[in-house]
């Protein structure tokens, strides 16, 4: 089956057909070593001078971010931004690592941390702890525990777990409520690091996963089976390195952000869009050699996106 179809709740086709006889240019907030916001023209609009692994701008031009740890902030933090550039921090980390803030429709903020005692917490403006349970991941090592963690419709929680190759639900009780294995049929050994990082709900049921070291990106239906996979192979060159952040778009294209794209190939972009056919219909390069660790697509061709974003 068709990811076109999969995507079929996403797809506007009057939107796609208007796009396919121009070029199409987006404006973005890139999230990694710099932190910035790129505008459709190619010119930096906004910098924040901190590492970051997470960020979303709302509709009203606020920012959240999650930081990295820093002599400031040493297990991590989450700031909002206003449109002012007033500075306001939501949760200072108390563990290694905090991984990802989620925006939510209620205002709320869902945030994970890393550490001796890995969770999820669910924070309300203030940073009052509405929720919290323990992450059912691996301890040894923190700082591979888990990334993009999101709250989806239903009022359960999606998390990826890097290095027990799964992305795990929960309920808000913290009960696991499903598993998926993005193992590699046969790879036994775990031989190709799969490691999910952003899993995204989609459709029926659908699951997209950027399996980070592993390079590839792969759909899942709800019963756990891949429907669709892109890798290296599917593309005009090793362009997925090392995939952290994906979106779905309002017309069932994907963006990819490879955090180590440039770096082995300088001609591999370091994100770039394609179709559910995997044709390739935008990329973005920039000749250094800086991650981008997760992203937010704002606008394609001057039209804002609708939001909740699909990241």
């Amino acid at each position: 089956m068709k990811l076109q179809l999969l995507l079929s709740t996403f797809v506007l086709s009057l939107y796609a057909n208007s796009l396919s006889a121009e070029e199409i240019t987006h404006s973005f907030l890139a999230c990694g070593q710099k932190t910035y916001i790129m505008d459709e023209q190619g010119q930096v609009s906004w910098t924040y001078p901190t590492a970051t692994r997470d960020g979303y701008v709302l509709e009203d031009g606020t920012i959240i971010l999650t930081l990295n740890k820093s002599k400031a902030h040493s297990g991590g933090a989450v700031v909002r931004i206003s449109r002012e550039g007033d500075e306001t921090l939501i949760w200072k980390g108390t563990q290694s690592e905090v991984n990802s803030a989620q925006p939510t429709e209620d205002g709320t903020f869902v945030i994970t941390e890393a550490g001796a005692n890995p969770r999820l917490l669910e924070v309300d403006a203030a940073g009052e702890v509405l929720l919290e349970f323990p992450l059912a991941c691996q301890k040894e090592n923190h700082h591979m525990q888990t990334r993009m963690a999101r709250k989806l419709a239903d009022g359960t929680y999606l998390a990826p777990h890097l290095h027990d190759f799964a992305v795990f639900q929960y309920d808000t009780e913290g009960n696991i409520l499903s598993k998926l294995d993005t193992t590699v049929p046969g790879d036994v050994e775990h031989e190709i690091h799969t490691w999910p990082f952003t899993a995204i709900r989609h459709g029926h049921g659908h699951t997209l996963v950027c399996c980070t070291h592993g390079n590839r990106v792969v759909d899942f239906d709800s019963t756990g089976n891949v429907v669709w996979k892109l890798t290296n192979e599917d593309l005009p060159g090793e362009w997925l390195q090392d995939p952290c952040g994906s979106q779905i778009l309002p017309n069932g294209n994907i963006v990819i952000t490879s955090y180590a794209g440039g770096r082995v190939d300088p001609q591999a972009p370091k994100m770039f869009e394609v179709t559910p056919e995997k044709e390739v219909v935008w990329t973005y390069l920039d000749g250094e050699k800086v991650g981008i660790h997760h992203f937010q697509i704002l606008t394609t061709n001057g039209q804002r996106l609708t939001q909740p974003a699909q990241k």
